[in-house]
């Protein structure tokens, strides 16, 4: 009886050891791992997203047509090229019928990626527009102009690029950049036909509580937010930027307007992303049945 009860602590002490072992072996991975999830692995590990949309205003004619999203592109030297190009054949891979890019395709200095820019954004297989983000015009926004042109790319500032399918109209309004006070909706409005679907393309999501007034979109796609870059679970993104912060990530209904923000493909610093990974969507336009 004596030697038992002896016996028992001890096992009890070499277990509560063992725990502790174990525990500390399992923060010291967690140290060494997320650092290189955060850096090395979620930056790189691209969610291709579909969302099936029914837009109350697109004509049957532009039943099933896919617009797919790129956003915040943000080309460094710490970008990878095969990277980029990697993100441009996955963007082919969806057969889109249209490609739309909200903004920041730089951080700074656009001259010195041009050629890369260029080249990559030659090898969409599909129309493709874009709006310019608040990076973009804090380096020049003339440049990414000029660079987008010689990548096969349709610039919208304040303006409306319409689609035709037999008599049906899709039409895809770009305001400039909001941050830098370059947005002119009243223009776009002026420009905009009265009828047909209607999709604006703002760099900065929270732009959709002054969108959502005209009650003349139906859809709204932004980025700009990076889905904050790091999400902590149960809690969200500690951190979010200007015009932002409303609509940070995914989808809002506001009104009679949906609302879309995409986490983009690229980073700012510090150039780490854990919870939100770079980000492809897919939108599968849907026309309103009888029913609806």
């Amino acid at each position: 009886m004596g030697q038992n009860s002896g016996q028992m602590p001890k096992k009890r002490m070499l277990r509560g050891r063992s725990f502790r072992l174990w525990s500390l072996l399992i923060l010291f991975v967690l140290a060494l791992g997320l650092p290189v999830y955060g850096y090395k692995i979620e930056p790189y590990w691209v969610e291709v997203k579909t969302v099936p949309l029914v837009l109350p205003h697109l004509q049957p004619e532009f039943d099933g047509y896919r617009i797919v999203q790129l956003s915040d592109v943000h080309v460094v030297d710490q970008m990878p090229q095969s990277f980029l190009e990697r993100v441009i054949e996955q963007t082919n891979q969806q057969q889109p019928d249209l490609v739309v890019i909200t903004g920041d395709i730089v951080t700074s200095d656009p001259q010195r990626y041009a050629s890369r820019i260029e080249a990559a954004f030659k090898a969409f297989a599909a129309p493709t527009i874009a709006v310019l983000g608040n990076h973009d015009y804090w380096s020049d926004p003339g440049a990414v102009q000029q660079i987008l042109q010689k990548g096969n790319v349709e610039l919208l500032r304040n303006q409306v690029y319409t689609v035709e399918r037999d008599q049906a109209q899709l039409h895809i309004a770009g305001v400039d950049d909001v941050w830098a006070g370059a947005a002119d909706l009243d223009q776009v409005m002026t420009l905009l036909p009265k009828t047909g679907a209607a999709i604006l393309l703002a760099h900065e999501p929270d732009f959709a509580d002054v969108a959502v007034t005209t009650h003349r979109f139906d859809l709204e796609l932004s980025g700009h937010a990076h889905g904050g870059q790091v999400a902590i679970p149960f809690v969200g993104a500690p951190v979010l930027p200007p015009h932002g912060k409303r609509y940070p990530i995914g989808q809002y209904q506001i009104e009679d307007l949906i609302q879309y923000t995409n986490r983009g493909i690229g980073m700012v610093s510090p150039r780490v992303r854990f919870g939100s990974r770079p980000e492809i969507t897919v939108f599968q336009l849907s026309a309103p049945t009888a029913e609806q």
